[in-house]
């Protein structure tokens, strides 16, 4: 306190001194900033982008023109034998029961002798792709696909493998690659998530996470098996308000998150904040995606009407509005035992929804920028299980991709003779990972995220782009 020169006593409101921690930790940004703005200069005018919902982090480098601009990737859940779908083997016939001194891998169970296929393969399309008769109408896509026979997995087991598949690794706690994808690139349609994730019963769930990047980038949960959009989207209509009392709702909490963010500067808080304002906006959108009826009768027989049938059909409604990443699960492809039986009732169930989507997407003139991969954690054994089944392996298996910027009537790489494992041209997981963001015009070297004191990428510090696959 002190006395003015009038003989009035005034009360001094100073701001306390801070501390020098105080200063050092106000220094930081400004550092930051320099860094950031030495890094930035090193661009393209074009590539100077920086995230809007993470104003610390830059984006990583866009190309000017990427080849795709939304994933829809398809996961047979269980891993699908490629020596019955894709990968043709005929010496398997030759030695039938016998055990080749390169069956000498380590499978998760007790396996037998070599197991041929029953199911023989034939050309598709003017490249004559060989395609088993398993998939008659999907062989009809041949000139579409990029058949990758060399993949190579990371782990037998089915929790790790699926991991490692979407995540580069094999722990839970990673984000996803559709969580990589939004964080990258964001949405087209502020009205619908960027990731969404099209299952049976929710199944698809473990492997749609957003793991530490802004929980705004977890996939949107779908049931496919739902009868109407309400159903096929949990809790998408609010029961206790009508439209007018839950939008004055939602305005007055806004304001107040809004004011609690900013007030808190809490990064987290901001990210649900966005998730939040999307669940809003989708109810009143989903009620339009989701709902099939708006097809012609013929759109829908095409595609089948069954759960995989809506599923891809909803997954064309989702890219045609600007989703950036579908994923579609359908699980079951776990052949320990009766393969043949098992492995002709789910080929019959995804060959026409899948064949019905290329075509749908090439019609519409959206094969070229939707890029398609199908595939499973890993593939089966060449021996057998329980004489009529084939164990995992993760050592030679098969993936396909389509549209995108990807070639067509290709087949890629090769497993040995029994198809063991991968012995030309091998692909593994980070290398498909650094692909498919290549497509998207993203460098997966630069999309990273700073969690726990380290950067953290979709492909760690491995992941070569496959650029044989390119057009």
């Amino acid at each position: 306190m002190r006395v003015n020169n009038i003989g009035t006593a005034v009360v001094d409101h100073a701001l306390p001194q801070p501390s020098r921690r105080q200063v050092i930790s106000s220094l930081a940004g400004g550092f930051g900033a320099c860094v950031l703005a030495d890094l930035l200069a090193d661009l393209p005018a074009s590539d100077r982008r920086v995230r809007a919902d993470s104003p610390e982090k830059p984006m990583a480098t866009v190309r000017r023109e990427p080849r795709a601009k939304r994933v829809v990737f398809l996961f047979m859940a269980g891993g699908p034998s490629h020596l019955d779908l894709f990968d043709e083997k005929p010496l398997l016939a030759q030695y039938a029961g016998q055990r080749p001194p390169e069956a000498d891998l380590r499978t998760e169970r007790v396996t037998g002798g070599l197991l041929p296929t029953p199911w023989k393969f034939a050309p598709g399309g003017q490249s004559g792709l060989r395609i088993s008769e398993l998939l008659p109408r999907l062989r009809d896509c041949a000139d579409d696909l990029c058949v990758v026979k060399s993949m190579v997995g990371g782990n037998p087991n089915h929790a790790p493998a699926a991991n490692h598949l979407f995540s580069g690794r094999i722990d839970q706690i990673h984000p996803s690659l559709g969580a990589w994808v939004s964080y990258g690139l964001g949405t087209e349609n502020a009205d619908l998530p960027a990731f969404v994730s099209l299952s049976s019963g929710g199944s698809a769930v473990r492997y749609v996470r957003s793991g530490y990047l802004p929980s705004e980038h977890q996939g949107t949960p779908i049931d496919i098996a739902a009868k109407s959009p309400a159903e096929m989207v949990q809790f998408l209509k609010n029961g206790l308000w009508d439209g007018d009392t839950q939008q004055r709702q939602f305005e007055f909490l806004k304001r107040m998150n809004r004011r609690q963010a900013e007030a808190t500067r809490d990064p987290v808080l901001d990210s649900r904040l966005r998730a939040m304002e999307t669940a809003y906006r989708m109810q009143f959108a989903a009620g339009d995606v989701f709902a099939l009826e708006q097809e012609t009768r013929g759109v829908r027989q095409e595609y089948g009407e069954t759960p995989m049938g809506n599923g891809c059909l909803i997954a064309r409604r989702l890219v045609e509005r600007g989703v950036r990443f579908v994923h579609l699960e359908l699980g079951g492809w776990d052949h320990h035992e009766n393969i043949d039986k098992s492995i002709a009732g789910l080929s019959r169930q995804i060959d026409q929804p899948i064949a019905a989507f290329l075509g749908d997407l090439k019609r519409r003139g959206l094969l070229d920028e939707t890029l398609v991969v199908w595939g499973g954690e890993f593939g089966r054994t060449p021996v057998s299980e329980s004489g009529n089944g084939r164990d995992h392996n993760h050592y030679g298996f098969t993936m396909w991709l389509a549209g995108g910027g990807v070639r067509g009537g290709m087949s890629y790489g090769a497993t040995d003779d029994f198809g063991f494992r991968a012995v030309e041209r091998r692909v593994s997981v980070h290398d498909l990972h650094a692909t498919i963001l290549h497509l998207l015009g993203i460098d997966h070297e630069r999309l990273t995220y700073r969690h726990s004191g380290r950067d953290f990428r979709l492909t760690d510090v491995h992941g070569e782009v496959v650029r044989d696959w390119l057009v």
